[in-house]
């Protein structure tokens, strides 16, 4: 509760050296060590990929955990303010929406090419022919789908094991950012990364789903459009969990998203999701906020709420 706090007021300062760039450049460390060793094709990068998985998690979840053990052993509320600190750096609730509220800004003043250039920063696909519509379509959809990878499942795992396991998911989504594209360098290697992700993804994507229907109907958005193109589309998109959240976004602002994008100069075919009820507008940037600031609030109550009344029951037991 204490990073979450932290979270909504600090966001991610430019200056504070964040962790997910050490997993970032552990990562590339690692990969570089593993493709020396083992041979390339199909069999040896596949293995390759699953022990760089083995790798980061383990020292993602290792390093922190040292510095939990340390800390507490020293005091109690040492610990508790660097594992705060901890869950802070975890969460990505305000940088989500600093960043994609500066294409909005971006789009405001008329400058197609600044527009292009701040949502590249914050999506895969190319950005470089994006028309306007396409620049707010990208901005909303990567607002969608962080909602959860970047806010409710770090809750999820931080709920259930505190900063220890919130640093091994954020480890397992970082490597599937990086390593998880099906082309050419990692059509084999990254196929660990990509599939471990979408497991550890499968229940906080579709809790974060319902989550951001309830969101809908508190801010008087269209909750019933939502909960219908929810049930219909949400799995138009190769991963099985990327249009869960999308789907409830298209629904609830009454647009269509997904469709064709160019990633790394190729051309990639995706179903629509959502209908067309109306254009969508800038404006829609600053309505994908307050739905993902209303989730993440909810998310925040539902998941402590069960774990006081889980806590509750087994000590209950206990005694």
């Amino acid at each position: 509760m204490a990073g979450f706090v932290l979270d909504l007021i600090f966001g991610d300062p430019v200056w504070l050296y964040h962790p997910v760039r050490m997993i970032g450049h552990l990562i590339s460390g690692v990969e570089k060590i593993i493709r020396s060793l083992f041979p390339s094709g199909k069999t040896g990068e596949r293995i390759g990929g699953g022990l760089l998985v083995v790798i980061v998690v383990a020292v993602s979840m290792a390093v922190p955990g040292g510095i939990l053990y340390l800390t507490y052993h020293i005091s109690f509320y040492l610990g508790l303010a660097v594992e705060s600190f901890m869950c802070y750096q975890i969460l990505a609730t305000k940088s989500l929406k600093v960043e994609s509220d500066r294409v909005y800004q971006e789009i405001q003043t008329g400058d197609i090419a600044r527009a292009r250039k701040a949502v590249s920063m914050i999506v895969g696909r190319d950005t470089q022919n994006l028309t306007i519509e396409g620049v707010t379509k990208a901005a909303v959809e990567t607002v969608a789908e962080n909602t959860s990878d970047g806010v409710i499942a770090p809750l999820f795992y931080m709920v259930i094991g505190g900063a220890l396991l919130g640093f091994g998911y954020k480890a397992v989504n970082t490597m599937d950012s990086m390593v998880g594209y099906k082309n050419e360098k990692y059509q084999y290697f990254g196929t660990a990364a990509a599939k471990f992700d979408d497991v550890v993804n499968y229940i906080p994507a579709r809790l974060s789903a319902w989550l951001m229907i309830l969101a809908s109907a508190i801010t008087h958005m269209d909750w019933k459009n939502a909960k219908k193109v929810f049930l219909r589309d949400r799995y138009n998109h190769k991963s099985p969990n990327s249009a869960q959240t999308e789907s409830v976004m298209a629904g609830a602002l009454d647009v269509q998203l997904a469709g064709d994008a160019w990633y790394f100069g190729k051309l990639c075919k995706k179903p629509m999701i959502g209908d067309a009820i109306r254009e969508i507008e800038p404006e829609d940037i600053r309505r994908s906020h307050t739905l993902l600031y209303m989730t993440a609030v909810l998310a925040l109550v539902v998941f402590e709420v069960v774990k006081v009344l889980v806590c509750l029951w087994y000590f209950t037991v206990q005694v």
